[in-house]
């Protein structure tokens, strides 16, 4: 089994680029402001680590997420989209990675999603008791307009109810066109989150919750992904 030691290796495993050790762990130098860079297990790319999940081999030998990206033992990463996760699952690639016989759960993707969402709307409500997220039409319209989210900074992220009124988000959205917006959630559930009878719009503000919201969610999109012939249940642009 791969264990913690593998962090220490200093040669490159099969295939990987110079500078990225074994498990994936070492900075690329080409472009540091984005970040540690990883190798996705299913497509072979290497690209920044904020759009990918963490996977590790448990002591049992079950391939479990790793969103904190904390767990010991040697990281598998996987690009944040449907697709990569089903060419993953059909083609053993866990257990080519891990160099061992692994335990792909059946309800992986399903599990993982759950995991994202209860982060996202976790990260939501903290935000919201930090001071840093402001709910409702009226006060988000001023939040933009003003460029200030009550004392706690710039607007950074927008979350709209993916049931709420088309007409309304399209006001809010007109306000800050370029500003990334999150509308993966029903208004019951962002109410929930916020601890709130009713909350359709919402402006978080700049700083770490936020930015860890945006990721999340991004991922969460590309797990849930399209279903064919259909409208996605919802989506996040521009982050």
């Amino acid at each position: 089994m791969v264990g913690l030691s593998d962090r220490n290796e200093q040669t490159p495993a099969d295939g990987e680029p110079d500078g990225l050790a074994a498990e994936g762990e070492a900075l690329l130098p080409a472009d540091l402001e984005k970040g540690p860079l990883r190798r996705c297990i299913a497509t072979g790319t290497v690209q920044p680590k904020d759009g990918m999940i963490r996977f590790v081999v448990s002591p049992d030998g079950e391939i479990v997420p790793d969103l904190e990206e904390r767990l010991p033992g040697r990281g598998l990463w996987l690009s944040g989209d449907k697709a990569a996760f089903t060419k993953a699952i059909a083609k053993n690639m866990f257990a080519k990675a891990a160099r061992r016989a692994v335990r792909v759960p059946p309800d992986l993707v399903e599990r993982l999603e759950k995991l994202l969402e209860r982060r996202c709307l976790d990260a939501f409500g903290l935000a919201r008791r930090a001071g840093q997220a402001l709910a409702g039409y009226e006060k988000v319209r001023e939040a933009l307009k003003t460029n200030q989210v009550g004392r706690a900074g710039p607007p950074y992220l927008l979350v709209e109810a993916s049931d709420g009124s088309p007409d309304q988000r399209g006001k809010i959205t007109a306000l800050a066109p370029d500003m990334p917006v999150v509308d993966l959630f029903d208004a019951a559930a962002m109410a929930a989150a916020l601890g709130r009878e009713n909350a359709v719009h919402a402006v978080v503000a700049r700083g770490k919750l936020a930015k860890g919201l945006a990721r999340d969610s991004a991922r969460l999109k590309g797990i849930k992904g399209f279903v064919a012939g259909s409208a996605p249940a919802g989506h996040v642009s521009n982050v």
